[in-house]
């Protein structure tokens, strides 16, 4: 798609700027996404609603919360990830010094899932620019979701790209330096596939079943409630 390439392009060009690599660039995009995010609650619960039924309780408290919640550790923490370390230096490069720098990959796409489609912290926060495809099972979310980061960030830096799985193919079929997926193992073997052709790192988070044992050691009226409290 032409609008994917030119979308890369120009991500690309930004990238190589240097831009995003400063820390201070970085934690004004942070506190842009929480401000944006908190002024878009109630559009992002109405949206889970309509998606996947979620009350608002379960939105804050399996999404909203745990974003606002990574960035406020991720600005505690960013600096000392970002500074650069000092190692041990081996005894074969006597007389020199040794030190690890930490660098964003630089192009990063992020194929979210159905069911927590919002999180885009590990990106930014690392220095990348992202385009991000929300999953087309949560349409309202979707759209929510590209309306927010649209008005928030240039699509030189984050993008969101919305679509059906043509969309995550013709995406898949593009060179990026990271792919993050969430989402079934059978779909994480094409996109592992996928990237394996450009030699693209992947992290894939892949989805199961949780099951809950009960056994005769049990207090069973307490585990019914606690069981009950977790799936409802």
């Amino acid at each position: 798609m032409a609008d994917i390439q030119e979308i890369l392009t120009k991500q690309r060009t930004f990238f190589e700027t240097g831009q995003t690599k400063t820390v201070s660039f970085r934690f004004k995009q942070l506190d842009a996404l929480a401000h944006g995010l908190l002024a878009n609650e109630q559009k992002i619960f109405d949206a889970l609603k309509k998606d996947l039924n979620k009350s608002d309780f379960e939105a804050f408290l399996t999404e909203f919360s745990m974003i606002l919640e990574e960035i406020r550790f991720t600005k505690k923490k960013l600096r000392s990830w970002a500074r650069p370390k000092t190692k041990r230096t081996p005894f074969t490069l006597f007389g020199a010094k040794s030190w690890i720098y930490p660098e964003p990959y630089g192009i990063v796409l992020i194929i979210s899932p159905w069911n927590y489609p919002i999180y885009l912290i590990g990106a930014i926060a690392a220095g990348n620019c992202a385009i991000i495809k929300p999953s087309e099972l949560a349409p309202n979310t979707s759209r929510v979701l590209y309306e927010i980061i649209s008005d928030l960030f240039p699509k030189d830096y984050v993008a969101v790209i919305e679509g059906d799985v043509e969309t995550s193919k013709a995406l898949l079929n593009e060179k990026f330096d990271y792919i993050f997926f969430t989402g079934s193992t059978h779909v994480a073997r094409s996109v592992m596939q996928q990237a394996a052709k450009h030699l693209t790192p992947v992290t894939l988070e892949l989805g199961g079943k949780s099951p809950c044992i009960v056994d005769e050691t049990a207090n069973l009226k307490l585990a019914a409630k606690r069981i009950a409290w977790g799936k409802c």
